[in-house]
């Protein structure tokens, strides 16, 4: 019994020294910076990681207590990602995560983008022929208080003013409201619902076009399908995109825990679950810059080409961000 204990004194005396002086370089890095480092302090550290790396080796080969060994995988664990991970300035690591980070975990995904993206169109299409079919089912879509007189029995008149009158005269304002904060819901839902094999994530992308589709079954008939487009897609050209962004990475994580592959469940969803979290990022970014687009350029832009013109820059822009941004060169 007591010579494993006088190994393990004899062991750690020997070299406490160099973990002591490791651990006091560790926090001077951690703590400040790795700017207070002295040139010698600089040589000096690899050499105390690889002393540190050594002892614990011997340490494991020799059943010495699991304190010890837990103290200097701990240390030895510190002092690498010192030595070898990211200390770049923060400013840089976010220009990084814009640059490659966001735009290759959104390429990433581009299966899931693709189905989600089919999905609406199609649930808003089958939307827009039924309500044209039979009216009666647009109260199923669109809630009777919320579509505030805009259904199959409105006047032209009444409709082309929702669109194109002042704010505050404009009867689809309160629409454009609920719209704004009904599609962030959407969006967070999709990506948090997708644990359940992504059937959730499905039905709520079904939802979301199916409200589409009636709200232009009501304006198509009167010839106001293109200034209700415009109207929407001034903001909803962003808005729409970041719902299929994040539907996209809750089917990413579905597919993961339902499809794991040959590296296990857990593996499988630990990189899905990296990929969507990223393009999470993405879709808050786009959330907020579809908000000032719906609080301001909607209600101050009434002229269709105007719209148009808005809606495809914007679109534009993310397509070619996502697409072209962070991609390595070859040759």
């Amino acid at each position: 019994m007591s010579a494993p204990l006088f190994a393990s004194r004899h062991f750690r005396a020997e070299r406490e020294a160099d973990w002591a002086r490791l651990e006091t370089l560790l926090d001077l890095v951690e703590t400040k910076s790795p700017k207070r480092l002295s040139e010698d302090d600089l040589i000096e550290l690899p050499r105390l990681y690889r002393a540190t790396l050594s002892a614990l080796s011997v340490a494991r080969d020799t059943s010495l207590d699991a304190s010890l060994v837990a103290y200097l995988e701990s240390l030895s664990t510190r002092a690498y990602f010192v030595l070898y991970g990211c200390r770049a300035p923060w400013g840089r690591q976010i220009a990084g995560f814009f640059r490659q980070g966001l735009p290759q975990a959104v390429r990433a995904l581009w299966p899931e983008i693709l189905l989600a993206t089919v999905l609406t169109i199609l649930s808003a299409i089958a939307a827009y022929a039924l309500v044209r079919a039979q009216p009666a089912w647009f109260g199923a879509m669109i809630p009777i208080e919320l579509a505030s007189g805009r259904d199959m029995n409105a006047t032209t008149e009444f409709l082309r003013s929702s669109l194109y009158d002042a704010p505050d005269k404009a009867g689809l304002e309160l629409f454009a409201t609920f719209l704004f904060t009904h599609n962030a819901q959407v969006s967070f839902l999709c990506f948090a619902l997708g644990f359940a094999l992504g059937i959730p994530t499905l039905i709520l992308l079904v939802q979301n076009g199916t409200m589409l589709g009636a709200m232009f079954a009501v304006y198509a008939p009167h010839g106001l399908a293109p200034g209700l487009f415009g109207w929407l897609m001034i903001h909803g050209s962003t808005e729409l995109s970041a719902i299929v962004l994040a539907a996209a990475a809750g089917l990413r994580v579905g597919r993961a825990i339902a499809f794991p592959g040959e590296r296990g469940r857990i593996a499988a969803v630990g990189a899905a679950g990296r990929t969507a979290a990223t393009a999470m990022l993405g879709v808050v970014l786009m959330l907020l810059v579809a908000g000032l687009l719906e609080g301001f350029a909607r209600q101050l832009v009434t002229r269709d080409s105007a719209r148009y013109a808005i809606a495809g820059t914007m679109f534009a822009l993310w397509l070619g961000y996502f697409t072209l941004a962070g991609r390595t060169r070859r040759g």
